[in-house]
């Protein structure tokens, strides 16, 4: 049961959301007799209200409100209604909280109110108004009231006329048509004029060509050949030596780079030489 409530009450406030501008933070106008309910059932009215709408609220009350029940002698609800927040109603006199609360909300309700109350003839009046939705409270729980077919069949009309177009508007369609045409025909006749003046100039550059050459034939378009050129300059420079030192070579082996030792040249000594070296 409490998953089907949260599904009715999701679409009626998604219902209101999208077809009357509803946006949160939702405003609560509660009266007299939502508030001494409440306040008798111990029941916390922000919390409630979030959890049915889905969203955060605000409470609202009037003077006209709070003088009822301060003549009624409801004091403890009296100063859980001086909490929230009081909207102007702009009545000198006290009114009763039903004439201030449709006063309040007038023929459209165009402040986004839902109105908060236990009374029954009330509800029915306020159904009869398009995008007022009602809460009331049973036992322990607070309930959103259904959309009314009176404000279904008004959102489906209300979104039937904006598909359409209105005389005003088909009108000033019509004379946008009427200009573009207007705008259209003069662009072709300034074409016009332009390509008669490419066609003449073309036809004096013609006959300069027919002057010159002394035919008909036109001068063909004469486009300058590409000269090989040389090779670059970079690549044609020759590689540098790497002078190696062969005394200096490093061998590679498993352990790691060894310098290999300078081998000195010995002088070969020839027969004459010894013989000198014998005489002296």
């Amino acid at each position: 049961m409490r998953v089907k409530k949260q599904k009715r009450h999701r679409r009626a406030v998604t219902f209101y959301k999208a077809c009357f501008g509803f946006r949160e933070p939702f405003k609560i106008f509660c009266d007299g007799t939502f508030v001494n309910y409440v306040v008798g059932n111990r029941i916390t009215p922000d919390t409630a209200l979030e959890n049915i709408l889905g969203a955060t609220v605000k409470l609202f009350v009037t003077r006209c409100v709070l003088a009822e029940l301060k003549s009624l002698g409801k004091s403890e609800a009296l100063n859980a209604a001086k909490n929230l927040c009081t909207a102007r109603c702009g009545h000198e006199r006290r009114k009763s909280a039903e004439d201030c609360i449709t006063e309040v909300i007038g023929e459209n309700n165009s402040e986004h109110f839902f109105v908060a109350t236990q009374d029954a003839d009330l509800r029915r009046s306020l159904q009869k108004i398009p995008g007022v939705p009602v809460i009331f409270a049973l036992r322990n729980a607070l309930f959103l009231e259904q959309p009314s077919s009176f404000q279904r069949q008004f959102a489906k009309s209300a979104e039937e006329e904006r598909l359409h177009m209105t005389d005003l508007e088909y009108n000033m369609l019509r004379q946008m048509k009427k200009r573009r045409l207007s705008d259209d025909k003069q662009g072709d006749s300034s074409v016009t004029s332009e390509e008669k003046i490419i066609d003449v100039s073309q036809a004096q550059i013609i006959n300069t060509n027919v002057k010159r050459n002394g035919s008909d034939v036109k001068d063909k378009a004469r486009f300058k050949r590409k000269k090989a050129k040389g090779p670059n300059p970079l690549s044609v420079l020759k590689k540098k030596k790497k002078s190696v030192d062969t005394n200096d070579k490093k061998v590679n082996t498993d352990e790691g780079t060894v310098k290999r030792k300078r081998k000195r040249k010995r002088r070969k000594t020839s027969h004459k030489d010894v013989v000198e070296g014998i005489h002296q």
